[in-house]
């Protein structure tokens, strides 16, 4: 592990769950949608459904190939996972409702989505601090951009790779090197930041950059956790917390 407080020449980050809450609520996502949709259906239990639903996502989203294929289409992944939820508990209920569920789940995420606080001015005090930024997200071209244009992301990076439209994503090394490769750094000069242990902080430090890890949940490390971060922080606003911008380094070079 190594330690840093001079920002670099490159900051790359991560979109969902770092600079976005994304999946901070979703049990009570799930919980509102069958809710709404199951009032239709009251033969239907919602708390055994919820419960199958629960094991169901997990098994689907444990297994790399279907979180591949799942997230550049998240609307199918999510109706796949009802529907298996729905046979496992052979409900007395039409399959059609597992596409409803999943469609009102969706827009109860949407709705509740919104930036960290302090995620954003943090970008732009990056951003003014001389750092290239280059955002890395996962997931489908519609879905990613829909949230970049939402908050006005996309005029504060100076390199945006979407999974879904260059064809790879975190943590193949491809995305990182075509990153450092736009930006015109060496992985020493570039930090990380982002909440997965895998594709935020362990590739980019086999690549030589200094990785960030965002705990949201503030649960720490997993136990035996083998993945340590070159610095862990509660949200993106920590940064300003500690970091020293350029301008700042040349003063204390001068003093000295």
């Amino acid at each position: 592990m190594r330690t840093t407080n001079m920002l670099p020449k490159a900051v790359l980050l991560d979109l969902d769950d770092t600079i976005l809450i994304d999946n901070l609520n979703v049990e009570d996502c799930w919980r509102i949608a069958c809710l709404e949709r199951c009032a239709e259906h009251p033969t239907v239990d919602v708390d055994a459904l919820l419960a199958a639903i629960d094991r169901v996502r997990i098994w689907y989203w444990s297994d790399r190939d279907r979180h591949r294929e799942g997230r550049l289409d998240l609307n199918a992944a999510r109706r796949e996972v009802v529907r298996l939820a729905l046979v496992e508990l052979a409900a007395d209920a039409p399959l059609s409702l597992a596409g409803r569920i999943a469609d009102a789940y969706s827009k109860e995420r949407d709705a509740r989505m919104e930036p960290f606080p302090g995620a954003i001015e943090t970008v732009r005090w990056l951003r003014a601090s001389g750092a290239r930024l280059a955002l890395l997200t996962n997931g489908s071209s519609a879905g990613q951009r829909r949230k970049i244009e939402r908050f006005g992301l996309a005029d504060l990076f100076d390199l945006v790779l979407i999974e879904g439209e260059i064809g790879f994503g975190k943590p193949d090394p491809r995305v990182f090197e075509r990153a450092l490769a736009e930006l015109a750094v060496e992985p020493s000069d570039a930090w990380m930041v982002g909440d997965n242990l895998e594709w935020d902080v362990e590739q980019p430090q086999r690549m030589g950059m200094f990785a960030i890890w965002v705990d949201a949940s503030g649960k720490g490390l997993p136990e035996n956790s083998a993945i340590r971060p070159d610095r862990v922080v509660r949200t993106l606003s920590n940064l300003r917390d500690w970091a020293v911008p350029s301008a700042l380094q040349d003063d204390q070079r001068r003093v000295r």
